[in-house]
């Protein structure tokens, strides 16, 4: 859906919701999926072959819980910035 509204908004710029759907599509596809791709995809498989019982895995964990939290912090900005601009879309007439 994302990528029908940033497509439409470029082919219909003169839309008052144009730029709610650019600025909306663009902050969740970049914000939210690229980032979970990026970032937090990784750190799950990562941490998923490691055995608990190793001893690396308590230097790993340490890691993991900062940098994932602090990416999965962006995407949730990302994602309700993205919906607040979608609502404020929907709030005006065409």
């Amino acid at each position: 859906m994302c990528l029908f509204l940033f497509i439409a908004s470029l082919l219909r710029w003169q839309d008052p919701r144009a730029t709610y759907w650019l600025i909306g599509s663009v902050l969740y596809l970049v914000g939210a999926v690229l980032v979970t791709m990026l970032f937090n995809v990784p750190r799950n498989s990562a941490l998923a072959v490691l055995a608990p019982s190793n001893p690396a895995a308590s230097n790993f964990w340490v890691g993991y819980l900062s940098t994932w939290t602090a990416w999965n912090h962006v995407r949730m900005i990302a994602a309700l910035g993205a919906a607040v601009l979608f609502t404020v879309a929907l709030c005006f007439r065409a």
